[in-house]
């Protein structure tokens, strides 16, 4: 996840490509609910920092993150289409969406979520998110419509080198801190090959 951009412009072929990938991320019942407000323009990039009080966080020594990020994309998911979809004839048979235990919109969304990032990494770019929440009202600044769920905001651009370097980096857990083999706390036996 980055959080420093340089302001470099991305062309828009090379951002259509990635909305092109992340719109082939699968989708619970080929559902499909889940959509994107790209934001490009200056002014808009101004009214999503301000939005998330991107002030304040200049204020703390960061470095400006949205309103540097060239290109934002919003992404939005509508539970109703699930609701819709999974009232279809051949979903009859399938546990209702109100009776998930997981809202699959939500997962959904982020595997949009993930094939952004990693279509914006191929076309040599950074990426990085920013949950709903620290929004002051997302769906309003961007139109997105009533009903719809905002997940958050996705900025693509080229990284510049962070100011401000992390207190205490952290470190990405090992294969063997994360896996569980056949039940939980089992760590897994790999048999040597002959």
């Amino acid at each position: 996840m980055v959080r420093s951009y340089r302001s470099t412009p991305i062309d828009a072929v090379v951002v259509d490509r990635i909305l092109d990938a992340a719109r082939r991320a699968p989708s619970a019942g080929f559902s499909q609910g889940v959509e994107l407000v790209v934001v490009t323009s200056d002014a808009g990039r101004r009214r999503l920092a301000a939005d998330a009080h991107e002030a304040e966080f200049l204020a703390r020594g960061f470095d400006p993150w949205l309103s540097a990020a060239p290109v934002h994309i919003v992404v939005a998911c509508d539970p109703d289409a699930y609701r819709s979809r999974y009232g279809e004839a051949d979903k009859t048979a399938s546990t209702p969406p109100d009776e998930w235990t997981a809202p699959y919109w939500w997962v959904d969304a982020g595997a949009v979520l993930m094939m952004l990032l990693l279509a914006s990494e191929d076309e040599g770019l950074a990426a990085g998110f920013l949950g709903s929440h620290a929004f002051d009202d997302l769906a309003a600044v961007t139109g997105v419509p009533a009903g719809y769920e905002t997940v958050g905001l996705v900025t693509v651009g080229h990284a510049a080198e962070p100011t401000r370097k992390p207190s205490r980096p952290r470190r990405r857990r090992q294969v063997s801190e994360v896996e569980h083999s056949e039940t939980w706390g089992a760590p897994r036996r790999i048999e040597p090959s002959e």
